[in-house]
């Protein structure tokens, strides 16, 4: 049987709560692919993104492959939580450093058991990588396409390379039927790897650096050397200064609306509440602390 060779995965939500879905697409060493959906009522967009990782490891358990695997996820929710953040929970009773329950911990629970049964039968563990979302990657975009196909209620034809080697998990599959389409495409999915982690020794603890792993694409790295010296540098300190005011809106504990964070961020104030209610920016964690009025106020929590 041919090798896995890459697994994509994605979650999506229409309200967050709301009707989700997710995806995951399972690329072989052969061509061919296999394709994997599921939804729920009422979820969120953090939780599907959980579930479509959780797919992906149930599949490749099956398999019973020993060969070495990447796993993409456009979620820096899921990426840093399962290669960091993870062990401080466990070691703190599944509470986050400010003394809070850790949302979502019922998934958290499946995907670590996940995680290190697989991590048991490769040759060396699960690497998880983090590639940029609506970047035009194949995987990642067809994952997309699965998952808002489930979140909307629609069907959708899904690529089945062994249909009787993992059937999607009945208690994740909630909402809509899909329809299969036997057929086995070989089409390939480019990968575009922002950075990867293994869950094993030498994979970075709860008490490295985030400030490590954040993306890098090549077109903002082409642009800014050709920029001189100088300006680098004045860039540079800025962003410096921005990290310094959110590490202080961190410590003093002060809530900050949407388009607050959004400035901070530098970024739409779109792109920050289509996030879902918790997720990683750069050294923090972010979450949606409650409404007040027609402000969404978040909080911003030092990772440690």
């Amino acid at each position: 049987m041919a090798n896995i060779e890459r697994l994509y995965t994605d979650g999506a939500c229409s309200g967050n709560p709301g009707p989700g879905g997710w995806g995951t697409v399972v690329y072989f060493d052969d061509g061919s692919v296999h394709e994997l959906g599921g939804g729920d009522r009422n979820t969120t967009n953090n939780r599907m993104e959980m579930q479509a990782a959780i797919a992906a490891l149930e599949f490749l358990i099956q398999t019973n492959q020993q060969a070495p695997v990447a796993l993409y996820t456009d979620s820096e929710y899921v990426k840093k939580g399962i290669t960091q953040w993870i062990s401080g929970w466990k070691r703190k009773g599944w509470k986050t450093a400010a003394g809070k329950a850790v949302l979502n911990k019922d998934l958290w629970q499946s995907l670590d058991q996940l995680n290190t049964q697989a991590n048991q039968q490769l040759q060396q563990p699960v690497q998880w990588c983090y590639v940029r979302g609506h970047s035009g990657d194949e995987g990642n975009e067809r994952c997309d396409t699965i998952a808002r196909a489930y979140s909307h209620g629609q069907s959708i034809s899904l690529r089945q390379k062994t249909p009787h080697l993992a059937p999607t998990p009945a208690r994740i599959r909630k909402s809509t039927d899909s329809a299969v389409n036997p057929s086995v495409s070989t089409d390939q999915a480019d990968q575009t790897i922002d950075f990867c982690y293994s869950t094993d020794v030498s994979a970075p603890n709860a008490n490295s650096s985030p400030m490590s792993d954040m993306p890098s694409p090549q077109s903002n790295v082409d642009q800014s050397d050709s920029l001189p010296r100088e300006a680098r540098v004045v860039q540079l300190r800025n962003a410096v200064e921005t990290l310094h005011l959110a590490d202080e809106v961190a410590k003093q504990g002060y809530l900050i609306t949407s388009a607050e964070l959004a400035d901070l961020m530098d970024v739409n104030a779109s792109a920050v509440t289509s996030r879902g209610e918790y997720w990683a920016w750069r050294n923090w964690t972010v979450s949606r602390v409650r409404r007040e009025g027609n402000q969404i106020l978040w909080q911003l929590e030092r990772i440690d």
